[in-house]
């Protein structure tokens, strides 16, 4: 279950809305990029190519939780290596596939 803040904010986020509480934000650049940030920092965005996320250089508990009230993703670190969706992550930038029940989410 996700705090209420991340599901805030994550509704903002695809509702291509601004938002700004606490240690989150979702801001719309002028080229149309909507972008989920944790303490300024971007952890995902939407833009023509899709969804991305990247832990920022911040792999906390914090940046997963956030990462995780979005959609078809699941984030968890094992035995000091962090996984996205199953598979090995090095929190850089990665392209985000959903469906639309989730459950066949994967990373490329």
């Amino acid at each position: 279950m996700s705090r209420k803040i991340t599901q805030e904010a994550v509704d903002a986020f695809y509702n291509n809305r601004r938002f700004n509480k606490s240690n989150m934000s979702v801001e719309i650049t002028d080229d149309g990029q909507t972008l989920l940030k944790l303490h300024g920092n971007t952890i995902a965005g939407i833009n023509s190519q899709g969804t991305w996320i990247t832990d920022a250089n911040w792999p906390t508990r914090t940046t997963f939780e956030r990462l995780n009230g979005l959609d078809g993703v699941r984030v968890n670190t094992k035995k000091g290596q962090t996984y996205l969706n199953g598979w090995e992550w090095d929190g850089s930038k990665t392209y985000i596939e959903t469906t639309e029940n989730f459950d066949l989410s994967v990373a490329y």
